[in-house]
């Protein structure tokens, strides 16, 4: 597939997991409440616009961090996590993080289904490695952040052939 045949689709497009803290878990809450928020990029920085739209919906957001990319809905979705402040918008509807199984592929096909809930996993261990690995983001992550993501870690890829 061309890049312009991309562009001429639903284009890009970021699926965006807000994040916060509650009672020492992982919840997701957002302006779609636990569901993915989906937001046109178009031509624009991905980053930039997640952030931009995070600060004017909830205010500041302490992370604003994309974690994986596939094709899906007509476009090429870019996977955000946005990790709310402390206190947050705590208005929003929110519910506790679960664990699932992530969306295995083989050595040169992807799965052929990816729910938003193996994305959210993987984008969370990636997150955890994050922590650990990155002066940044463990710097920007307070102790509750590293103790829920404590549990996450990264696993390798398993299909070789």
């Amino acid at each position: 597939m061309s890049a312009t045949s991309i562009t001429r689709t639903r284009a890009i497009q970021a699926e965006v997991f807000v994040l916060r803290l509650r009672g020492g878990l992982a919840e997701l809450a957002g302006p779609r409440g636990p569901d993915p928020w989906y937001i046109e990029v178009g031509s624009n920085d991905p980053v930039e616009v997640v952030g931009r739209f995070a600060r004017n919906l909830m205010g500041e957001p302490l992370l604003v961090h994309s974690t994986s990319w596939r094709r899906a809905r007509g476009s090429l979705l870019l996977s955000f996590v946005v990790i709310q402040r402390d206190g947050q918008a705590p208005e929003m509807v929110g519910l506790p993080v679960c664990r699932t199984e992530l969306a295995r592929s083989r050595a040169s096909q992807v799965p052929s289904e990816i729910t938003h809930q193996q994305v959210l996993e993987h984008g969370l261990r990636h997150l955890a490695w994050l922590a650990r690995d990155d002066a940044t983001v463990e710097s920007l992550l307070c102790e509750g952040w590293k103790r829920v993501l404590a549990d996450y870690a990264p696993q390798p890829f398993r299909h070789m052939v």
